[in-house]
Protein backbone atom coordinates (compact mmCIF):
# COMPACT_ATOMS: atom_id res chain seq x y z
CA UNK A 1 0.00 0.00 0.00
CA UNK A 2 1.64 3.43 -1.09
CA UNK A 3 1.22 5.99 0.74
CA UNK A 4 1.12 10.00 -0.86
CA UNK A 5 3.44 12.38 0.63
CA UNK A 6 1.96 15.29 1.85
CA UNK A 7 3.48 18.52 0.68
CA UNK A 8 3.96 21.09 3.39
CA UNK A 9 2.08 24.29 3.35
CA UNK A 10 4.85 26.78 2.35
CA UNK A 11 4.56 24.79 -0.67
CA UNK A 12 1.11 25.49 -1.18
CA UNK A 13 1.70 29.28 -0.30
CA UNK A 14 4.23 29.55 -3.36
CA UNK A 15 2.83 27.33 -5.54
CA UNK A 16 -0.39 29.82 -5.48
CA UNK A 17 1.23 33.11 -5.29
CA UNK A 18 3.68 31.74 -8.65
CA UNK A 19 -0.22 30.90 -10.19
CA UNK A 20 -0.62 34.56 -10.23
CA UNK A 21 2.73 35.29 -11.45
CA UNK A 22 1.99 33.43 -14.36
CA UNK A 23 -0.98 34.78 -14.97
CA UNK A 24 0.05 38.27 -15.16
CA UNK A 25 3.19 37.04 -17.19
CA UNK A 26 0.67 35.10 -19.97
CA UNK A 27 -1.28 38.61 -19.83
CA UNK A 28 1.29 40.48 -20.50
CA UNK A 29 2.65 38.28 -23.39
CA UNK A 30 -0.76 38.96 -24.78
CA UNK A 31 -1.76 42.56 -24.53
CA UNK A 32 1.20 43.88 -23.49
CA UNK A 33 2.24 46.49 -20.63
CA UNK A 34 0.24 48.86 -21.55
CA UNK A 35 -3.08 48.51 -20.84
CA UNK A 36 -1.79 48.29 -17.46
CA UNK A 37 0.27 51.46 -17.62
CA UNK A 38 -3.12 53.06 -19.02
CA UNK A 39 -5.11 52.27 -16.40
CA UNK A 40 -2.64 53.17 -13.39
CA UNK A 41 -2.69 56.47 -15.62
CA UNK A 42 -5.96 57.07 -15.61
CA UNK A 43 -7.19 57.11 -12.11
CA UNK A 44 -8.38 60.34 -11.13
CA UNK A 45 -9.34 61.94 -7.77
CA UNK A 46 -13.28 61.42 -7.75
CA UNK A 47 -12.83 57.80 -8.77
CA UNK A 48 -10.32 57.64 -5.37
CA UNK A 49 -13.08 59.30 -3.47
CA UNK A 50 -15.87 56.81 -4.93
CA UNK A 51 -13.83 53.82 -3.71
CA UNK A 52 -12.77 55.25 -0.09
CA UNK A 53 -16.65 55.61 0.09
CA UNK A 54 -17.44 52.26 -1.49
CA UNK A 55 -15.12 50.72 1.20
CA UNK A 56 -16.53 51.94 4.08
CA UNK A 57 -19.62 51.33 3.26
CA UNK A 58 -19.05 47.34 2.25
CA UNK A 59 -16.29 46.99 5.23
CA UNK A 60 -18.88 48.29 7.99
CA UNK A 61 -21.37 45.78 6.28
CA UNK A 62 -19.09 43.17 6.24
CA UNK A 63 -17.95 43.62 9.40
CA UNK A 64 -21.76 43.87 10.36
CA UNK A 65 -22.10 40.26 9.32
CA UNK A 66 -19.21 38.94 10.57
CA UNK A 67 -20.60 40.11 13.91
CA UNK A 68 -23.96 37.83 13.50
CA UNK A 69 -22.39 35.22 12.85
CA UNK A 70 -19.70 35.05 15.44
CA UNK A 71 -22.66 35.91 17.75
CA UNK A 72 -25.06 32.98 16.69
CA UNK A 73 -21.82 30.78 17.31
CA UNK A 74 -21.92 32.24 20.59
CA UNK A 75 -18.56 34.75 20.26
CA UNK A 76 -19.24 37.88 21.49
CA UNK A 77 -17.14 40.40 18.95
CA UNK A 78 -17.79 44.79 19.13
CA UNK A 79 -18.72 46.08 15.83
CA UNK A 80 -16.20 48.37 16.56
CA UNK A 81 -13.67 45.79 16.82
CA UNK A 82 -15.12 44.36 14.22
CA UNK A 83 -14.69 47.04 11.56
CA UNK A 84 -11.21 47.77 12.74
CA UNK A 85 -10.22 43.87 11.82
CA UNK A 86 -12.10 43.57 9.03
CA UNK A 87 -10.34 46.90 7.55
CA UNK A 88 -6.73 45.32 8.79
CA UNK A 89 -8.00 41.98 6.97
CA UNK A 90 -8.92 43.64 3.80
CA UNK A 91 -5.14 45.86 3.24
CA UNK A 92 -3.45 42.11 4.32
CA UNK A 93 -5.52 40.55 1.51
CA UNK A 94 -4.81 43.13 -1.07
CA UNK A 95 -1.28 43.29 -0.13
CA UNK A 96 -0.20 39.77 0.61
CA UNK A 97 -0.12 37.07 -2.08
CA UNK A 98 -2.61 34.83 -1.80
CA UNK A 99 -5.93 37.26 -1.05
CA UNK A 100 -7.02 35.31 2.35
CA UNK A 101 -3.86 35.90 4.50
CA UNK A 102 -5.62 38.73 6.00
CA UNK A 103 -8.98 36.68 6.96
CA UNK A 104 -6.96 33.75 8.45
CA UNK A 105 -5.12 36.48 10.72
CA UNK A 106 -8.62 37.81 11.80
CA UNK A 107 -10.08 34.83 12.72
CA UNK A 108 -6.78 33.31 14.92
CA UNK A 109 -6.68 37.02 16.51
CA UNK A 110 -10.23 37.16 17.05
CA UNK A 111 -10.65 33.31 18.48
CA UNK A 112 -7.50 33.95 21.04
CA UNK A 113 -8.64 37.17 21.96
CA UNK A 114 -12.31 35.09 22.59
CA UNK A 115 -10.45 32.52 24.24
CA UNK A 116 -12.16 30.15 21.92
CA UNK A 117 -9.96 29.95 18.99
CA UNK A 118 -11.91 26.73 16.94
CA UNK A 119 -15.39 29.41 17.53
CA UNK A 120 -13.60 32.15 16.28
CA UNK A 121 -12.02 30.40 12.96
CA UNK A 122 -15.24 28.92 12.60
CA UNK A 123 -17.10 32.36 12.45
CA UNK A 124 -14.80 33.78 9.52
CA UNK A 125 -15.01 30.52 7.86
CA UNK A 126 -19.07 30.76 7.36
CA UNK A 127 -19.24 34.84 6.91
CA UNK A 128 -16.97 34.20 4.09
CA UNK A 129 -18.95 31.19 2.88
CA UNK A 130 -22.18 33.20 3.63
CA UNK A 131 -20.59 36.22 1.45
CA UNK A 132 -19.70 34.16 -1.49
CA UNK A 133 -23.30 32.30 -1.32
CA UNK A 134 -25.17 35.32 -2.12
CA UNK A 135 -22.95 36.45 -4.36
CA UNK A 136 -23.21 33.56 -6.54
CA UNK A 137 -26.40 33.45 -6.55
CA UNK A 138 -26.43 37.48 -7.55
CA UNK A 139 -24.71 36.52 -10.23
CA UNK A 140 -26.73 33.87 -11.82
CA UNK A 141 -29.93 36.44 -11.58
CA UNK A 142 -27.64 38.82 -13.56
CA UNK A 143 -25.89 36.78 -16.16
CA UNK A 144 -29.47 35.50 -16.38
CA UNK A 145 -30.97 38.61 -16.86
CA UNK A 146 -28.58 40.34 -19.17
CA UNK A 147 -26.43 38.99 -21.89
CA UNK A 148 -22.69 37.78 -21.34
CA UNK A 149 -20.47 35.38 -22.69
CA UNK A 150 -21.19 32.28 -20.33
CA UNK A 151 -24.89 32.60 -21.29
CA UNK A 152 -24.84 29.56 -23.21
CA UNK A 153 -23.46 27.49 -19.95
CA UNK A 154 -25.42 29.44 -17.57
CA UNK A 155 -28.39 26.30 -17.18
CA UNK A 156 -25.48 23.86 -16.30
CA UNK A 157 -24.23 26.22 -13.36
CA UNK A 158 -27.61 26.54 -12.27
CA UNK A 159 -28.20 22.78 -12.23
CA UNK A 160 -24.64 22.12 -10.07
CA UNK A 161 -25.28 24.80 -7.17
CA UNK A 162 -29.23 23.17 -7.43
CA UNK A 163 -27.51 19.68 -7.02
CA UNK A 164 -25.05 21.29 -4.31
CA UNK A 165 -27.69 22.53 -2.16
CA UNK A 166 -29.66 19.67 -2.05
CA UNK A 167 -26.94 17.37 -1.27
CA UNK A 168 -25.76 19.80 1.26
CA UNK A 169 -29.89 19.69 2.90
CA UNK A 170 -29.80 15.79 2.45
CA UNK A 171 -26.08 16.20 4.43
CA UNK A 172 -27.73 18.20 6.89
CA UNK A 173 -30.71 16.13 7.70
CA UNK A 174 -28.80 12.57 7.71
CA UNK A 175 -26.20 14.28 9.98
CA UNK A 176 -27.71 13.03 13.29
CA UNK A 177 -27.72 9.49 12.25
CA UNK A 178 -24.00 8.86 11.62
CA UNK A 179 -21.57 8.02 13.84
CA UNK A 180 -19.06 8.88 16.77
CA UNK A 181 -15.90 9.28 13.80
CA UNK A 182 -14.56 12.42 13.21
CA UNK A 183 -16.05 13.36 10.08
CA UNK A 184 -19.69 12.35 11.46
CA UNK A 185 -19.08 15.05 14.47
CA UNK A 186 -17.44 17.47 11.69
CA UNK A 187 -20.36 17.09 9.99
CA UNK A 188 -22.79 17.39 12.82
CA UNK A 189 -20.49 20.71 13.82
CA UNK A 190 -20.85 21.95 10.37
CA UNK A 191 -25.09 21.36 10.59
CA UNK A 192 -24.72 23.19 14.19
CA UNK A 193 -22.52 26.17 12.70
CA UNK A 194 -25.08 26.76 10.17
CA UNK A 195 -28.02 26.78 12.11
CA UNK A 196 -27.13 29.03 15.09
CA UNK A 197 -24.71 31.33 12.99
CA UNK A 198 -26.61 31.45 9.42
CA UNK A 199 -29.99 30.40 9.92
CA UNK A 200 -31.18 31.26 13.26
CA UNK A 201 -34.25 33.70 13.22
CA UNK A 202 -32.08 36.62 14.36
CA UNK A 203 -29.00 36.40 11.82
CA UNK A 204 -30.39 35.05 8.66
CA UNK A 205 -32.00 38.67 7.35
CA UNK A 206 -29.38 40.47 8.40
CA UNK A 207 -26.22 38.30 7.23
CA UNK A 208 -28.61 38.59 3.65
CA UNK A 209 -28.83 42.20 3.56
CA UNK A 210 -25.32 43.54 4.29
CA UNK A 211 -23.59 40.23 2.03
CA UNK A 212 -26.08 41.76 -0.84
CA UNK A 213 -24.48 45.35 0.32
CA UNK A 214 -21.12 44.18 -0.20
CA UNK A 215 -21.84 42.93 -3.74
CA UNK A 216 -23.71 46.11 -4.55
CA UNK A 217 -20.57 48.38 -3.58
CA UNK A 218 -18.11 46.01 -4.99
CA UNK A 219 -19.75 46.33 -8.12
CA UNK A 220 -20.23 50.20 -8.22
CA UNK A 221 -16.43 50.24 -7.56
CA UNK A 222 -16.09 48.12 -10.60
CA UNK A 223 -18.10 50.01 -12.53
CA UNK A 224 -16.53 53.82 -11.84
CA UNK A 225 -13.14 51.30 -12.81
CA UNK A 226 -14.63 50.91 -15.74
CA UNK A 227 -15.73 54.21 -16.60
CA UNK A 228 -11.90 55.75 -15.30
CA UNK A 229 -10.28 52.93 -18.24
CA UNK A 230 -12.76 54.59 -20.71
CA UNK A 231 -15.17 51.87 -21.08
CA UNK A 232 -18.15 53.55 -22.54
CA UNK A 233 -20.36 50.63 -23.24
CA UNK A 234 -23.49 50.55 -21.24
CA UNK A 235 -24.17 49.32 -17.41
CA UNK A 236 -26.39 46.39 -18.65
CA UNK A 237 -23.31 44.91 -20.74
CA UNK A 238 -20.64 46.23 -18.27
CA UNK A 239 -22.62 44.65 -15.41
CA UNK A 240 -22.37 40.86 -15.92
CA UNK A 241 -18.54 41.35 -17.12
CA UNK A 242 -17.75 42.73 -13.93
CA UNK A 243 -19.36 40.23 -12.04
CA UNK A 244 -17.18 37.54 -13.91
CA UNK A 245 -14.03 39.12 -12.48
CA UNK A 246 -15.58 39.63 -9.08
CA UNK A 247 -15.75 35.56 -9.06
CA UNK A 248 -12.46 35.51 -10.53
CA UNK A 249 -11.36 36.99 -7.68
CA UNK A 250 -12.55 34.61 -5.39
CA UNK A 251 -9.69 32.15 -6.90
CA UNK A 252 -6.82 32.42 -3.84
CA UNK A 253 -4.65 32.41 -7.12
CA UNK A 254 -3.26 35.88 -7.14
CA UNK A 255 -0.17 38.39 -6.01
CA UNK A 256 -1.30 41.40 -4.14
CA UNK A 257 -4.64 41.16 -5.85
CA UNK A 258 -3.82 40.53 -9.30
CA UNK A 259 -3.72 37.72 -11.35
CA UNK A 260 -7.04 36.15 -12.18
CA UNK A 261 -9.19 38.80 -11.91
CA UNK A 262 -6.97 40.33 -14.62
CA UNK A 263 -6.83 37.75 -16.80
CA UNK A 264 -10.94 36.36 -16.72
CA UNK A 265 -11.40 40.45 -16.92
CA UNK A 266 -9.64 40.30 -20.73
CA UNK A 267 -11.42 37.33 -21.71
CA UNK A 268 -15.08 38.20 -20.65
CA UNK A 269 -14.41 41.85 -22.22
CA UNK A 270 -12.95 40.32 -25.07
CA UNK A 271 -15.60 37.77 -25.93
CA UNK A 272 -18.14 40.16 -25.22
CA UNK A 273 -17.20 42.47 -28.23
CA UNK A 274 -14.87 44.71 -26.11
CA UNK A 275 -11.01 44.60 -26.20
CA UNK A 276 -9.32 42.34 -23.56
CA UNK A 277 -6.59 45.60 -23.33
CA UNK A 278 -10.00 47.49 -21.49
CA UNK A 279 -10.63 44.72 -19.87
CA UNK A 280 -7.03 44.62 -17.99
CA UNK A 281 -6.88 47.97 -17.89
CA UNK A 282 -11.02 48.02 -15.47
CA UNK A 283 -9.06 45.31 -14.16
CA UNK A 284 -5.95 47.18 -13.04
CA UNK A 285 -8.11 50.16 -11.90
CA UNK A 286 -10.52 48.38 -9.92
CA UNK A 287 -7.36 46.96 -7.63
CA UNK A 288 -5.73 49.74 -7.51
CA UNK A 289 -9.17 51.49 -5.92
CA UNK A 290 -9.29 48.74 -3.62
CA UNK A 291 -6.30 48.86 -2.47
CA UNK A 292 -6.79 52.78 -1.68
CA UNK A 293 -9.89 51.96 0.01
CA UNK A 294 -7.98 49.34 2.33
CA UNK A 295 -5.56 52.07 3.31
CA UNK A 296 -7.48 52.37 6.71
CA UNK A 297 -6.53 48.77 7.53
CA UNK A 298 -2.69 50.44 7.15
CA UNK A 299 -3.68 52.99 9.89
CA UNK A 300 -5.39 49.95 12.20
CA UNK A 301 -1.93 47.48 11.46
CA UNK A 302 0.19 50.30 12.52
CA UNK A 303 -1.62 51.69 15.08
CA UNK A 304 -1.74 48.22 17.15
CA UNK A 305 2.36 47.54 16.46
CA UNK A 306 2.65 51.00 17.97
CA UNK A 307 3.50 49.50 21.73
CA UNK A 308 1.87 51.61 24.24
CA UNK A 309 2.79 53.77 27.38
CA UNK A 310 5.19 51.86 29.95
CA UNK A 311 2.74 51.97 33.21
CA UNK A 312 4.93 51.26 36.41
CA UNK A 313 3.07 50.69 39.85
CA UNK A 314 3.01 53.57 42.14
CA UNK A 315 4.94 53.93 45.17
CA UNK A 316 3.77 53.27 48.55
CA UNK A 317 3.28 56.93 50.19
CA UNK A 318 5.42 56.90 53.56
CA UNK A 319 3.59 57.62 56.45
CA UNK A 320 4.18 60.25 58.49
CA UNK A 321 4.00 60.44 62.30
Amino acid sequence: MSVVPRLPRPFWRWARALAGVAVLALLLRQVGGGPFVAGLRLIDGPALAVALGAGLLTTVCAAWRWRLVAGGLGVRLPLGAAVARYYRAVFLNATLPGGVLGDVDRAVRHGRDAGDLGRGVRAVVWERAAGQAVQAVIAVVVLAAFPSPVRPYLPAAVALLAAGAVGAVLLARAAPRFGASAGARALRAAVADVRAGLLARRTWCGVLLTSAAVVAGHLATFLVAARTAGATAPLSRLLPLTLLALLAMGIPLNVAGFGPREGVAAWAFGAAGLTAAQGVATATVYGVLVLVSSLPGAVVLLARRRPGPVTRPARPERLTA
